[in-house]
């Protein structure tokens, strides 16, 4: 189920549940999409990665360069050495090039992490990890370094695939992963898997079952639902704050509005249009303000104007004679044809055609018009003084304002009980009043586009001291509706208004907060169940590992569960009991019995299927346990090596005692450190190189008789050529992209020792019948004849010195490991 995504589990879980309303549904999926887009999404990274070995140099305790070589496939490798010959540097230098950090240093005082350079080659540091992957570019090296005097955080990473060349990365790319299925287990992290911050296991396995979507979905609805809640309560507050208020007002309108507020859903359109009945216009006091703001030219100046425009007239009219207006109109007559003759010189006169317009007539016309300009003279100052004042008089006029705006400002008097009765007094008169400024300044508007005639300097002075009255009323009936509205009701509607707007939301939002609620008590009782069923194969492996490991203890393992979520306290409940009987188990339990129920915590976790790493790393386990929990301890790592690459460092010889008379297949490699931190590797339980070193040791057997000691010799022979052939089939199904479940069903079914080699060279199409064609096409008859006489020498006497077998053996086990296979058939 953990490979299922979480949506579609609960999308299914919606659907089988009848109570579910549609909108319940809805709002999980959509917190469900929420929580998925705030996830970073998860480094896609490699599959199917298992270690082929550590370089390290100047790191910890390994001075000059020193490589741990790994089988990188499934199987148990032991790597041991006294306490300081550098195992554990291994160890940390690979988790530290893989993660960019590790779990022995971080948290701890600086003094941990003093002294990471080796004090032999302190000027070069470096660590190299070779991994093998899933899929077609299957050789990755990751490699860490540092410059000289540089700092443990000053480190650079490179990775390179094959032989491409190596590229800059960021080992916090692969922190998630890593982080999240974790393949390192050091000897100071057993204890704190059990006894460590309580939060720091619950939220490792709840990433790990894929739970912090839900986690994450549970949290939005949570948010909302506490947003949507604080909205309910700040309304409520906020009301009965703005009731309180209300009664401490002598004021009918305050009165109906308390009596709307107190009812327990009250009707807040209600309530909106007993606040907007109770002022002039959309504006409120804002607006008569503004009223006062109007002005007017005063009547001095608006006299003087007048005057002015009067006294221009009547000059004009002096000026502006019958003759006059002839003589204006000759003089005009002669300007326009003396230009005329200016610009065509002598011609016949333009209007009767007799005569002509030359130099004497140029003489004479200038004369005439010098003449008649001198006469027109006053006429033309009067007319020209005329308009200048009737420009004036018309420029002190102004549009209708916008405060007297018939929509703008119209007055709204509340008809219903709620609203006094000196309110609606005034609102009349007020109301009287703007209408009677607004019709004479509309007139007043009017006389800028008037014409003049006699009645219009009357009219203009008329109009004026009209509309200048009724203005000083207006703003007198403003000042005095001000006062009122500001001592008694204006300070109550902002309040009011403040809480009606979060009132409506909290309405609006009512239905979406029972819905929220619902949502989130689903979500809690599904994520329950969900986390549940997902933890129920983890508890079945930690269980079957403590019981393994536990052998002489008398502390059982019950259910282990996940208690708590995000924003409460959160813990990993550990049914424990002493010889049967309930209690705090942990507080007696030995460190042995600790370390035991650390790792059964631990595998788990780290070898779960779709688990991107397939090897797990751990660090001194054997310390605190007694040799009954070290024989268990060799089961456990044996039965997880059967589909893992399980690495363990110790320098406890339990181990690989328990191992060897358990006959337990194990790779044994003994570190050693001499002088200068020189740190060599040395192999010492290959399957491999166990069975030929069998095979030679019986050769020097003189007490077995020639016959059994030949039989023995072949069947360490074949034993060797299958236990290799097994690693390179591993290696290259692997390479394939096939899974590792299927890779392990494939090994089984090659039953005999001539299948396992088809399979390991020719891949899991060929036939066994074309292994001996195959074997001399690509490497030589002797190939043939060596898996023929190893095969048959276990059964039967075979015509072929055993030393020479086992040379030839040898040889062909070189051959098998450099081959590269055939296109592997699907």
């Amino acid at each position: 189920m953990c490979s299922d995504r979480i949506a579609e589990v609960v999308a299914r879980e919606l659907a089988a549940d009848p109570a579910v309303e549609a909108r319940v549904a809805e709002c999980v999926l959509a917190a469900l999409s929420e929580a998925d887009d705030d996830r970073a999404a998860p480094d896609s990274g490699d599959t199917g990665v298992f270690l082929r070995s550590i370089t390290v140099h100047g790191f910890r305790g390994i001075g000059p360069t020193a490589t741990l070589g790994l089988n990188p496939g499934p199987g148990l490798t032991l790597v041991v050495g006294r306490n300081g010959s550098g195992k554990s540097s291994f160890a940390e230098a690979a988790e530290f090039a893989l993660t960019g950090g590790n779990r022995r240093w971080d948290g701890r005082s600086t003094a941990w992490r003093e002294g990471w350079r080796n004090l032999h080659e302190p000027d070069l540091a470096r660590i190299e990890v070779e991994l093998l992957t899933a899929g077609a570019n299957t050789e990755l090296t990751v490699a860490t370094h540092w410059a000289p005097g540089s700092e443990l955080g000053e480190a650079h990473w490179t990775e390179q695939r094959g032989s491409a060349r190596p590229v800059p990365v960021d080992p916090r790319s692969r922190r998630q992963r890593l982080d999240l299925y974790r393949p390192f287990l050091s000897y100071s992290e057993l204890g704190a898997l059990v006894d460590g911050k309580p939060s720091d296991l619950f939220d490792a396995l709840h990433r790990l079952l894929g739970l912090d979507e839900l986690a994450a979905a549970a949290e939005h609805i949570r948010l909302r639902k506490l947003e949507l809640e604080r909205a309910v309560r700040d309304s409520r507050q906020s009301r009965t704050d703005l009731l309180a208020e209300l009664a401490d007002v002598d004021d009918d309108r305050a009165r109906g509005v308390a009596d709307l507020l107190r009812a327990p859903e009250p009707d807040l359109d209600a309530v909106a249009s007993a606040v907007a009945g109770s002022v002039l216009g959309v504006d409120g006091p804002d607006g008569l303000r503004a009223i006062l703001r109007l002005t007017l030219p005063d009547a001095a100046q608006v006299a003087a104007m007048v005057d002015r425009l009067a006294d221009a007239a009547a000059d004009l009219s002096r000026h502006a004679t019958t003759d006059a207006e002839s003589d204006l109109r000759v003089l005009e007559l002669l300007t326009r044809a003396r230009e005329h003759v200016t610009a065509s010189e002598t011609c016949p006169c333009p209007v009767c055609g007799r005569g002509d317009l030359d130099a004497a007539w140029l003489t004479a016309a200038d004369a005439e018009i010098t003449q008649r300009s001198a006469h027109l003279a006053a006429l033309r100052s009067a007319r020209a003084e005329f308009d200048a004042a009737l420009t004036a008089a018309r420029s002190l006029t102004s549009r209708v304002p916008a405060e007297l705006g018939a929509n703008s400002m119209a007055v709204q008097v509340d008809a219903s009980a709620s609203a006094g009765r000196t309110l609606a007094a005034g609102a009349s008169l007020l109301g009287a009043r703007l209408a009677a400024v607004r019709r004479l300044w509309s007139l007043w508007a009017e006389l800028g586009a008037a014409d003049f005639d006699d009645g219009f300097a009357a009219g203009f002075r008329a109009t004026h001291a009209d509309l200048s009255a009724e203005l000083a009323a207006l703003h007198r009936d403003t000042r005095t509706e001000l006062e009122r509205l500001d001592s008694v009701w204006s300070p109550l509607v902002p309040r009011i208004l403040a809480w009606l707007d979060p009132a409506r939301a909290v309405s609006a939002d009512a239905a979406e907060l029972r819905v929220v609620k619902k949502a989130a008590d689903w979500l809690k009782s599904a994520t329950a169940t969900i986390r549940g069923e997902r933890m129920r194969p983890l508890e079945s492996t930690a269980r079957w590992v403590w019981s393994t490991l536990r052998q002489q203890s008398n502390v059982e393992l019950g259910a282990i569960r996940l208690q708590g979520s995000a924003g409460t306290a959160r813990r990993v409940l550990l049914d424990v009991t002493v010889d049967e009987v309930d209690g705090a188990a942990l507080g007696v339990m030995s460190q042995g019995e600790l370390h035991a129920l650390g790792l059964s915590l631990f595998l788990p976790r780290a070898t779960m299927a779709h688990s991107p790493f397939r090897f797990v790393m751990i660090d001194d386990p054997v310390q605190a346990m007694d040799p009954a929990k070290v024989d268990g301890l060799a089961r456990v790592l044996a039965e997880v090596a059967i589909t893992r690459q399980v690495v363990v460092f110790t320098h406890d010889e339990r181990l690989a005692e328990a191992v060897r008379r358990m006959q337990l297949d194990a790779t044994v490699l003994e570190v050693q450190r001499r002088e200068r931190s020189i740190v060599e590797v040395r192999v010492t339980g290959d399957p491999v190189r166990r069975y030929l070193d069998d095979a030679r040791s019986l050769l020097r057997t003189p007490q077995l008789p020639p016959a059994i000691a030949d039989e023995l010799v072949a069947t360490c022979c074949r034993s060797a050529i299958e236990a290799a052939g097994l690693a390179k089939a591993r290696h290259e199904l692997l390479a394939t992209g096939l899974d590792h479940a299927e890779v392990e069903r494939r090994v089984r079914n090659a039953h005999t020792t001539r299948a396992m080699i088809t399979l390991a060279i020719m891949g899991p199409g060929a036939r066994v019948d074309d292994l001996n064609k195959h074997l001399s096409a690509v490497g030589g008859r002797w190939l043939v004849g060596v898996l023929r006489d190893a095969t048959a020498g276990a059964h039967v006497p075979i015509d072929r010195p055993m030393r020479e077998l086992i040379s030839d053996t040898e040889r062909f086990i070189v051959w098998l490991r450099a081959h590269e296979p055939a296109a592997v058939r699907s």
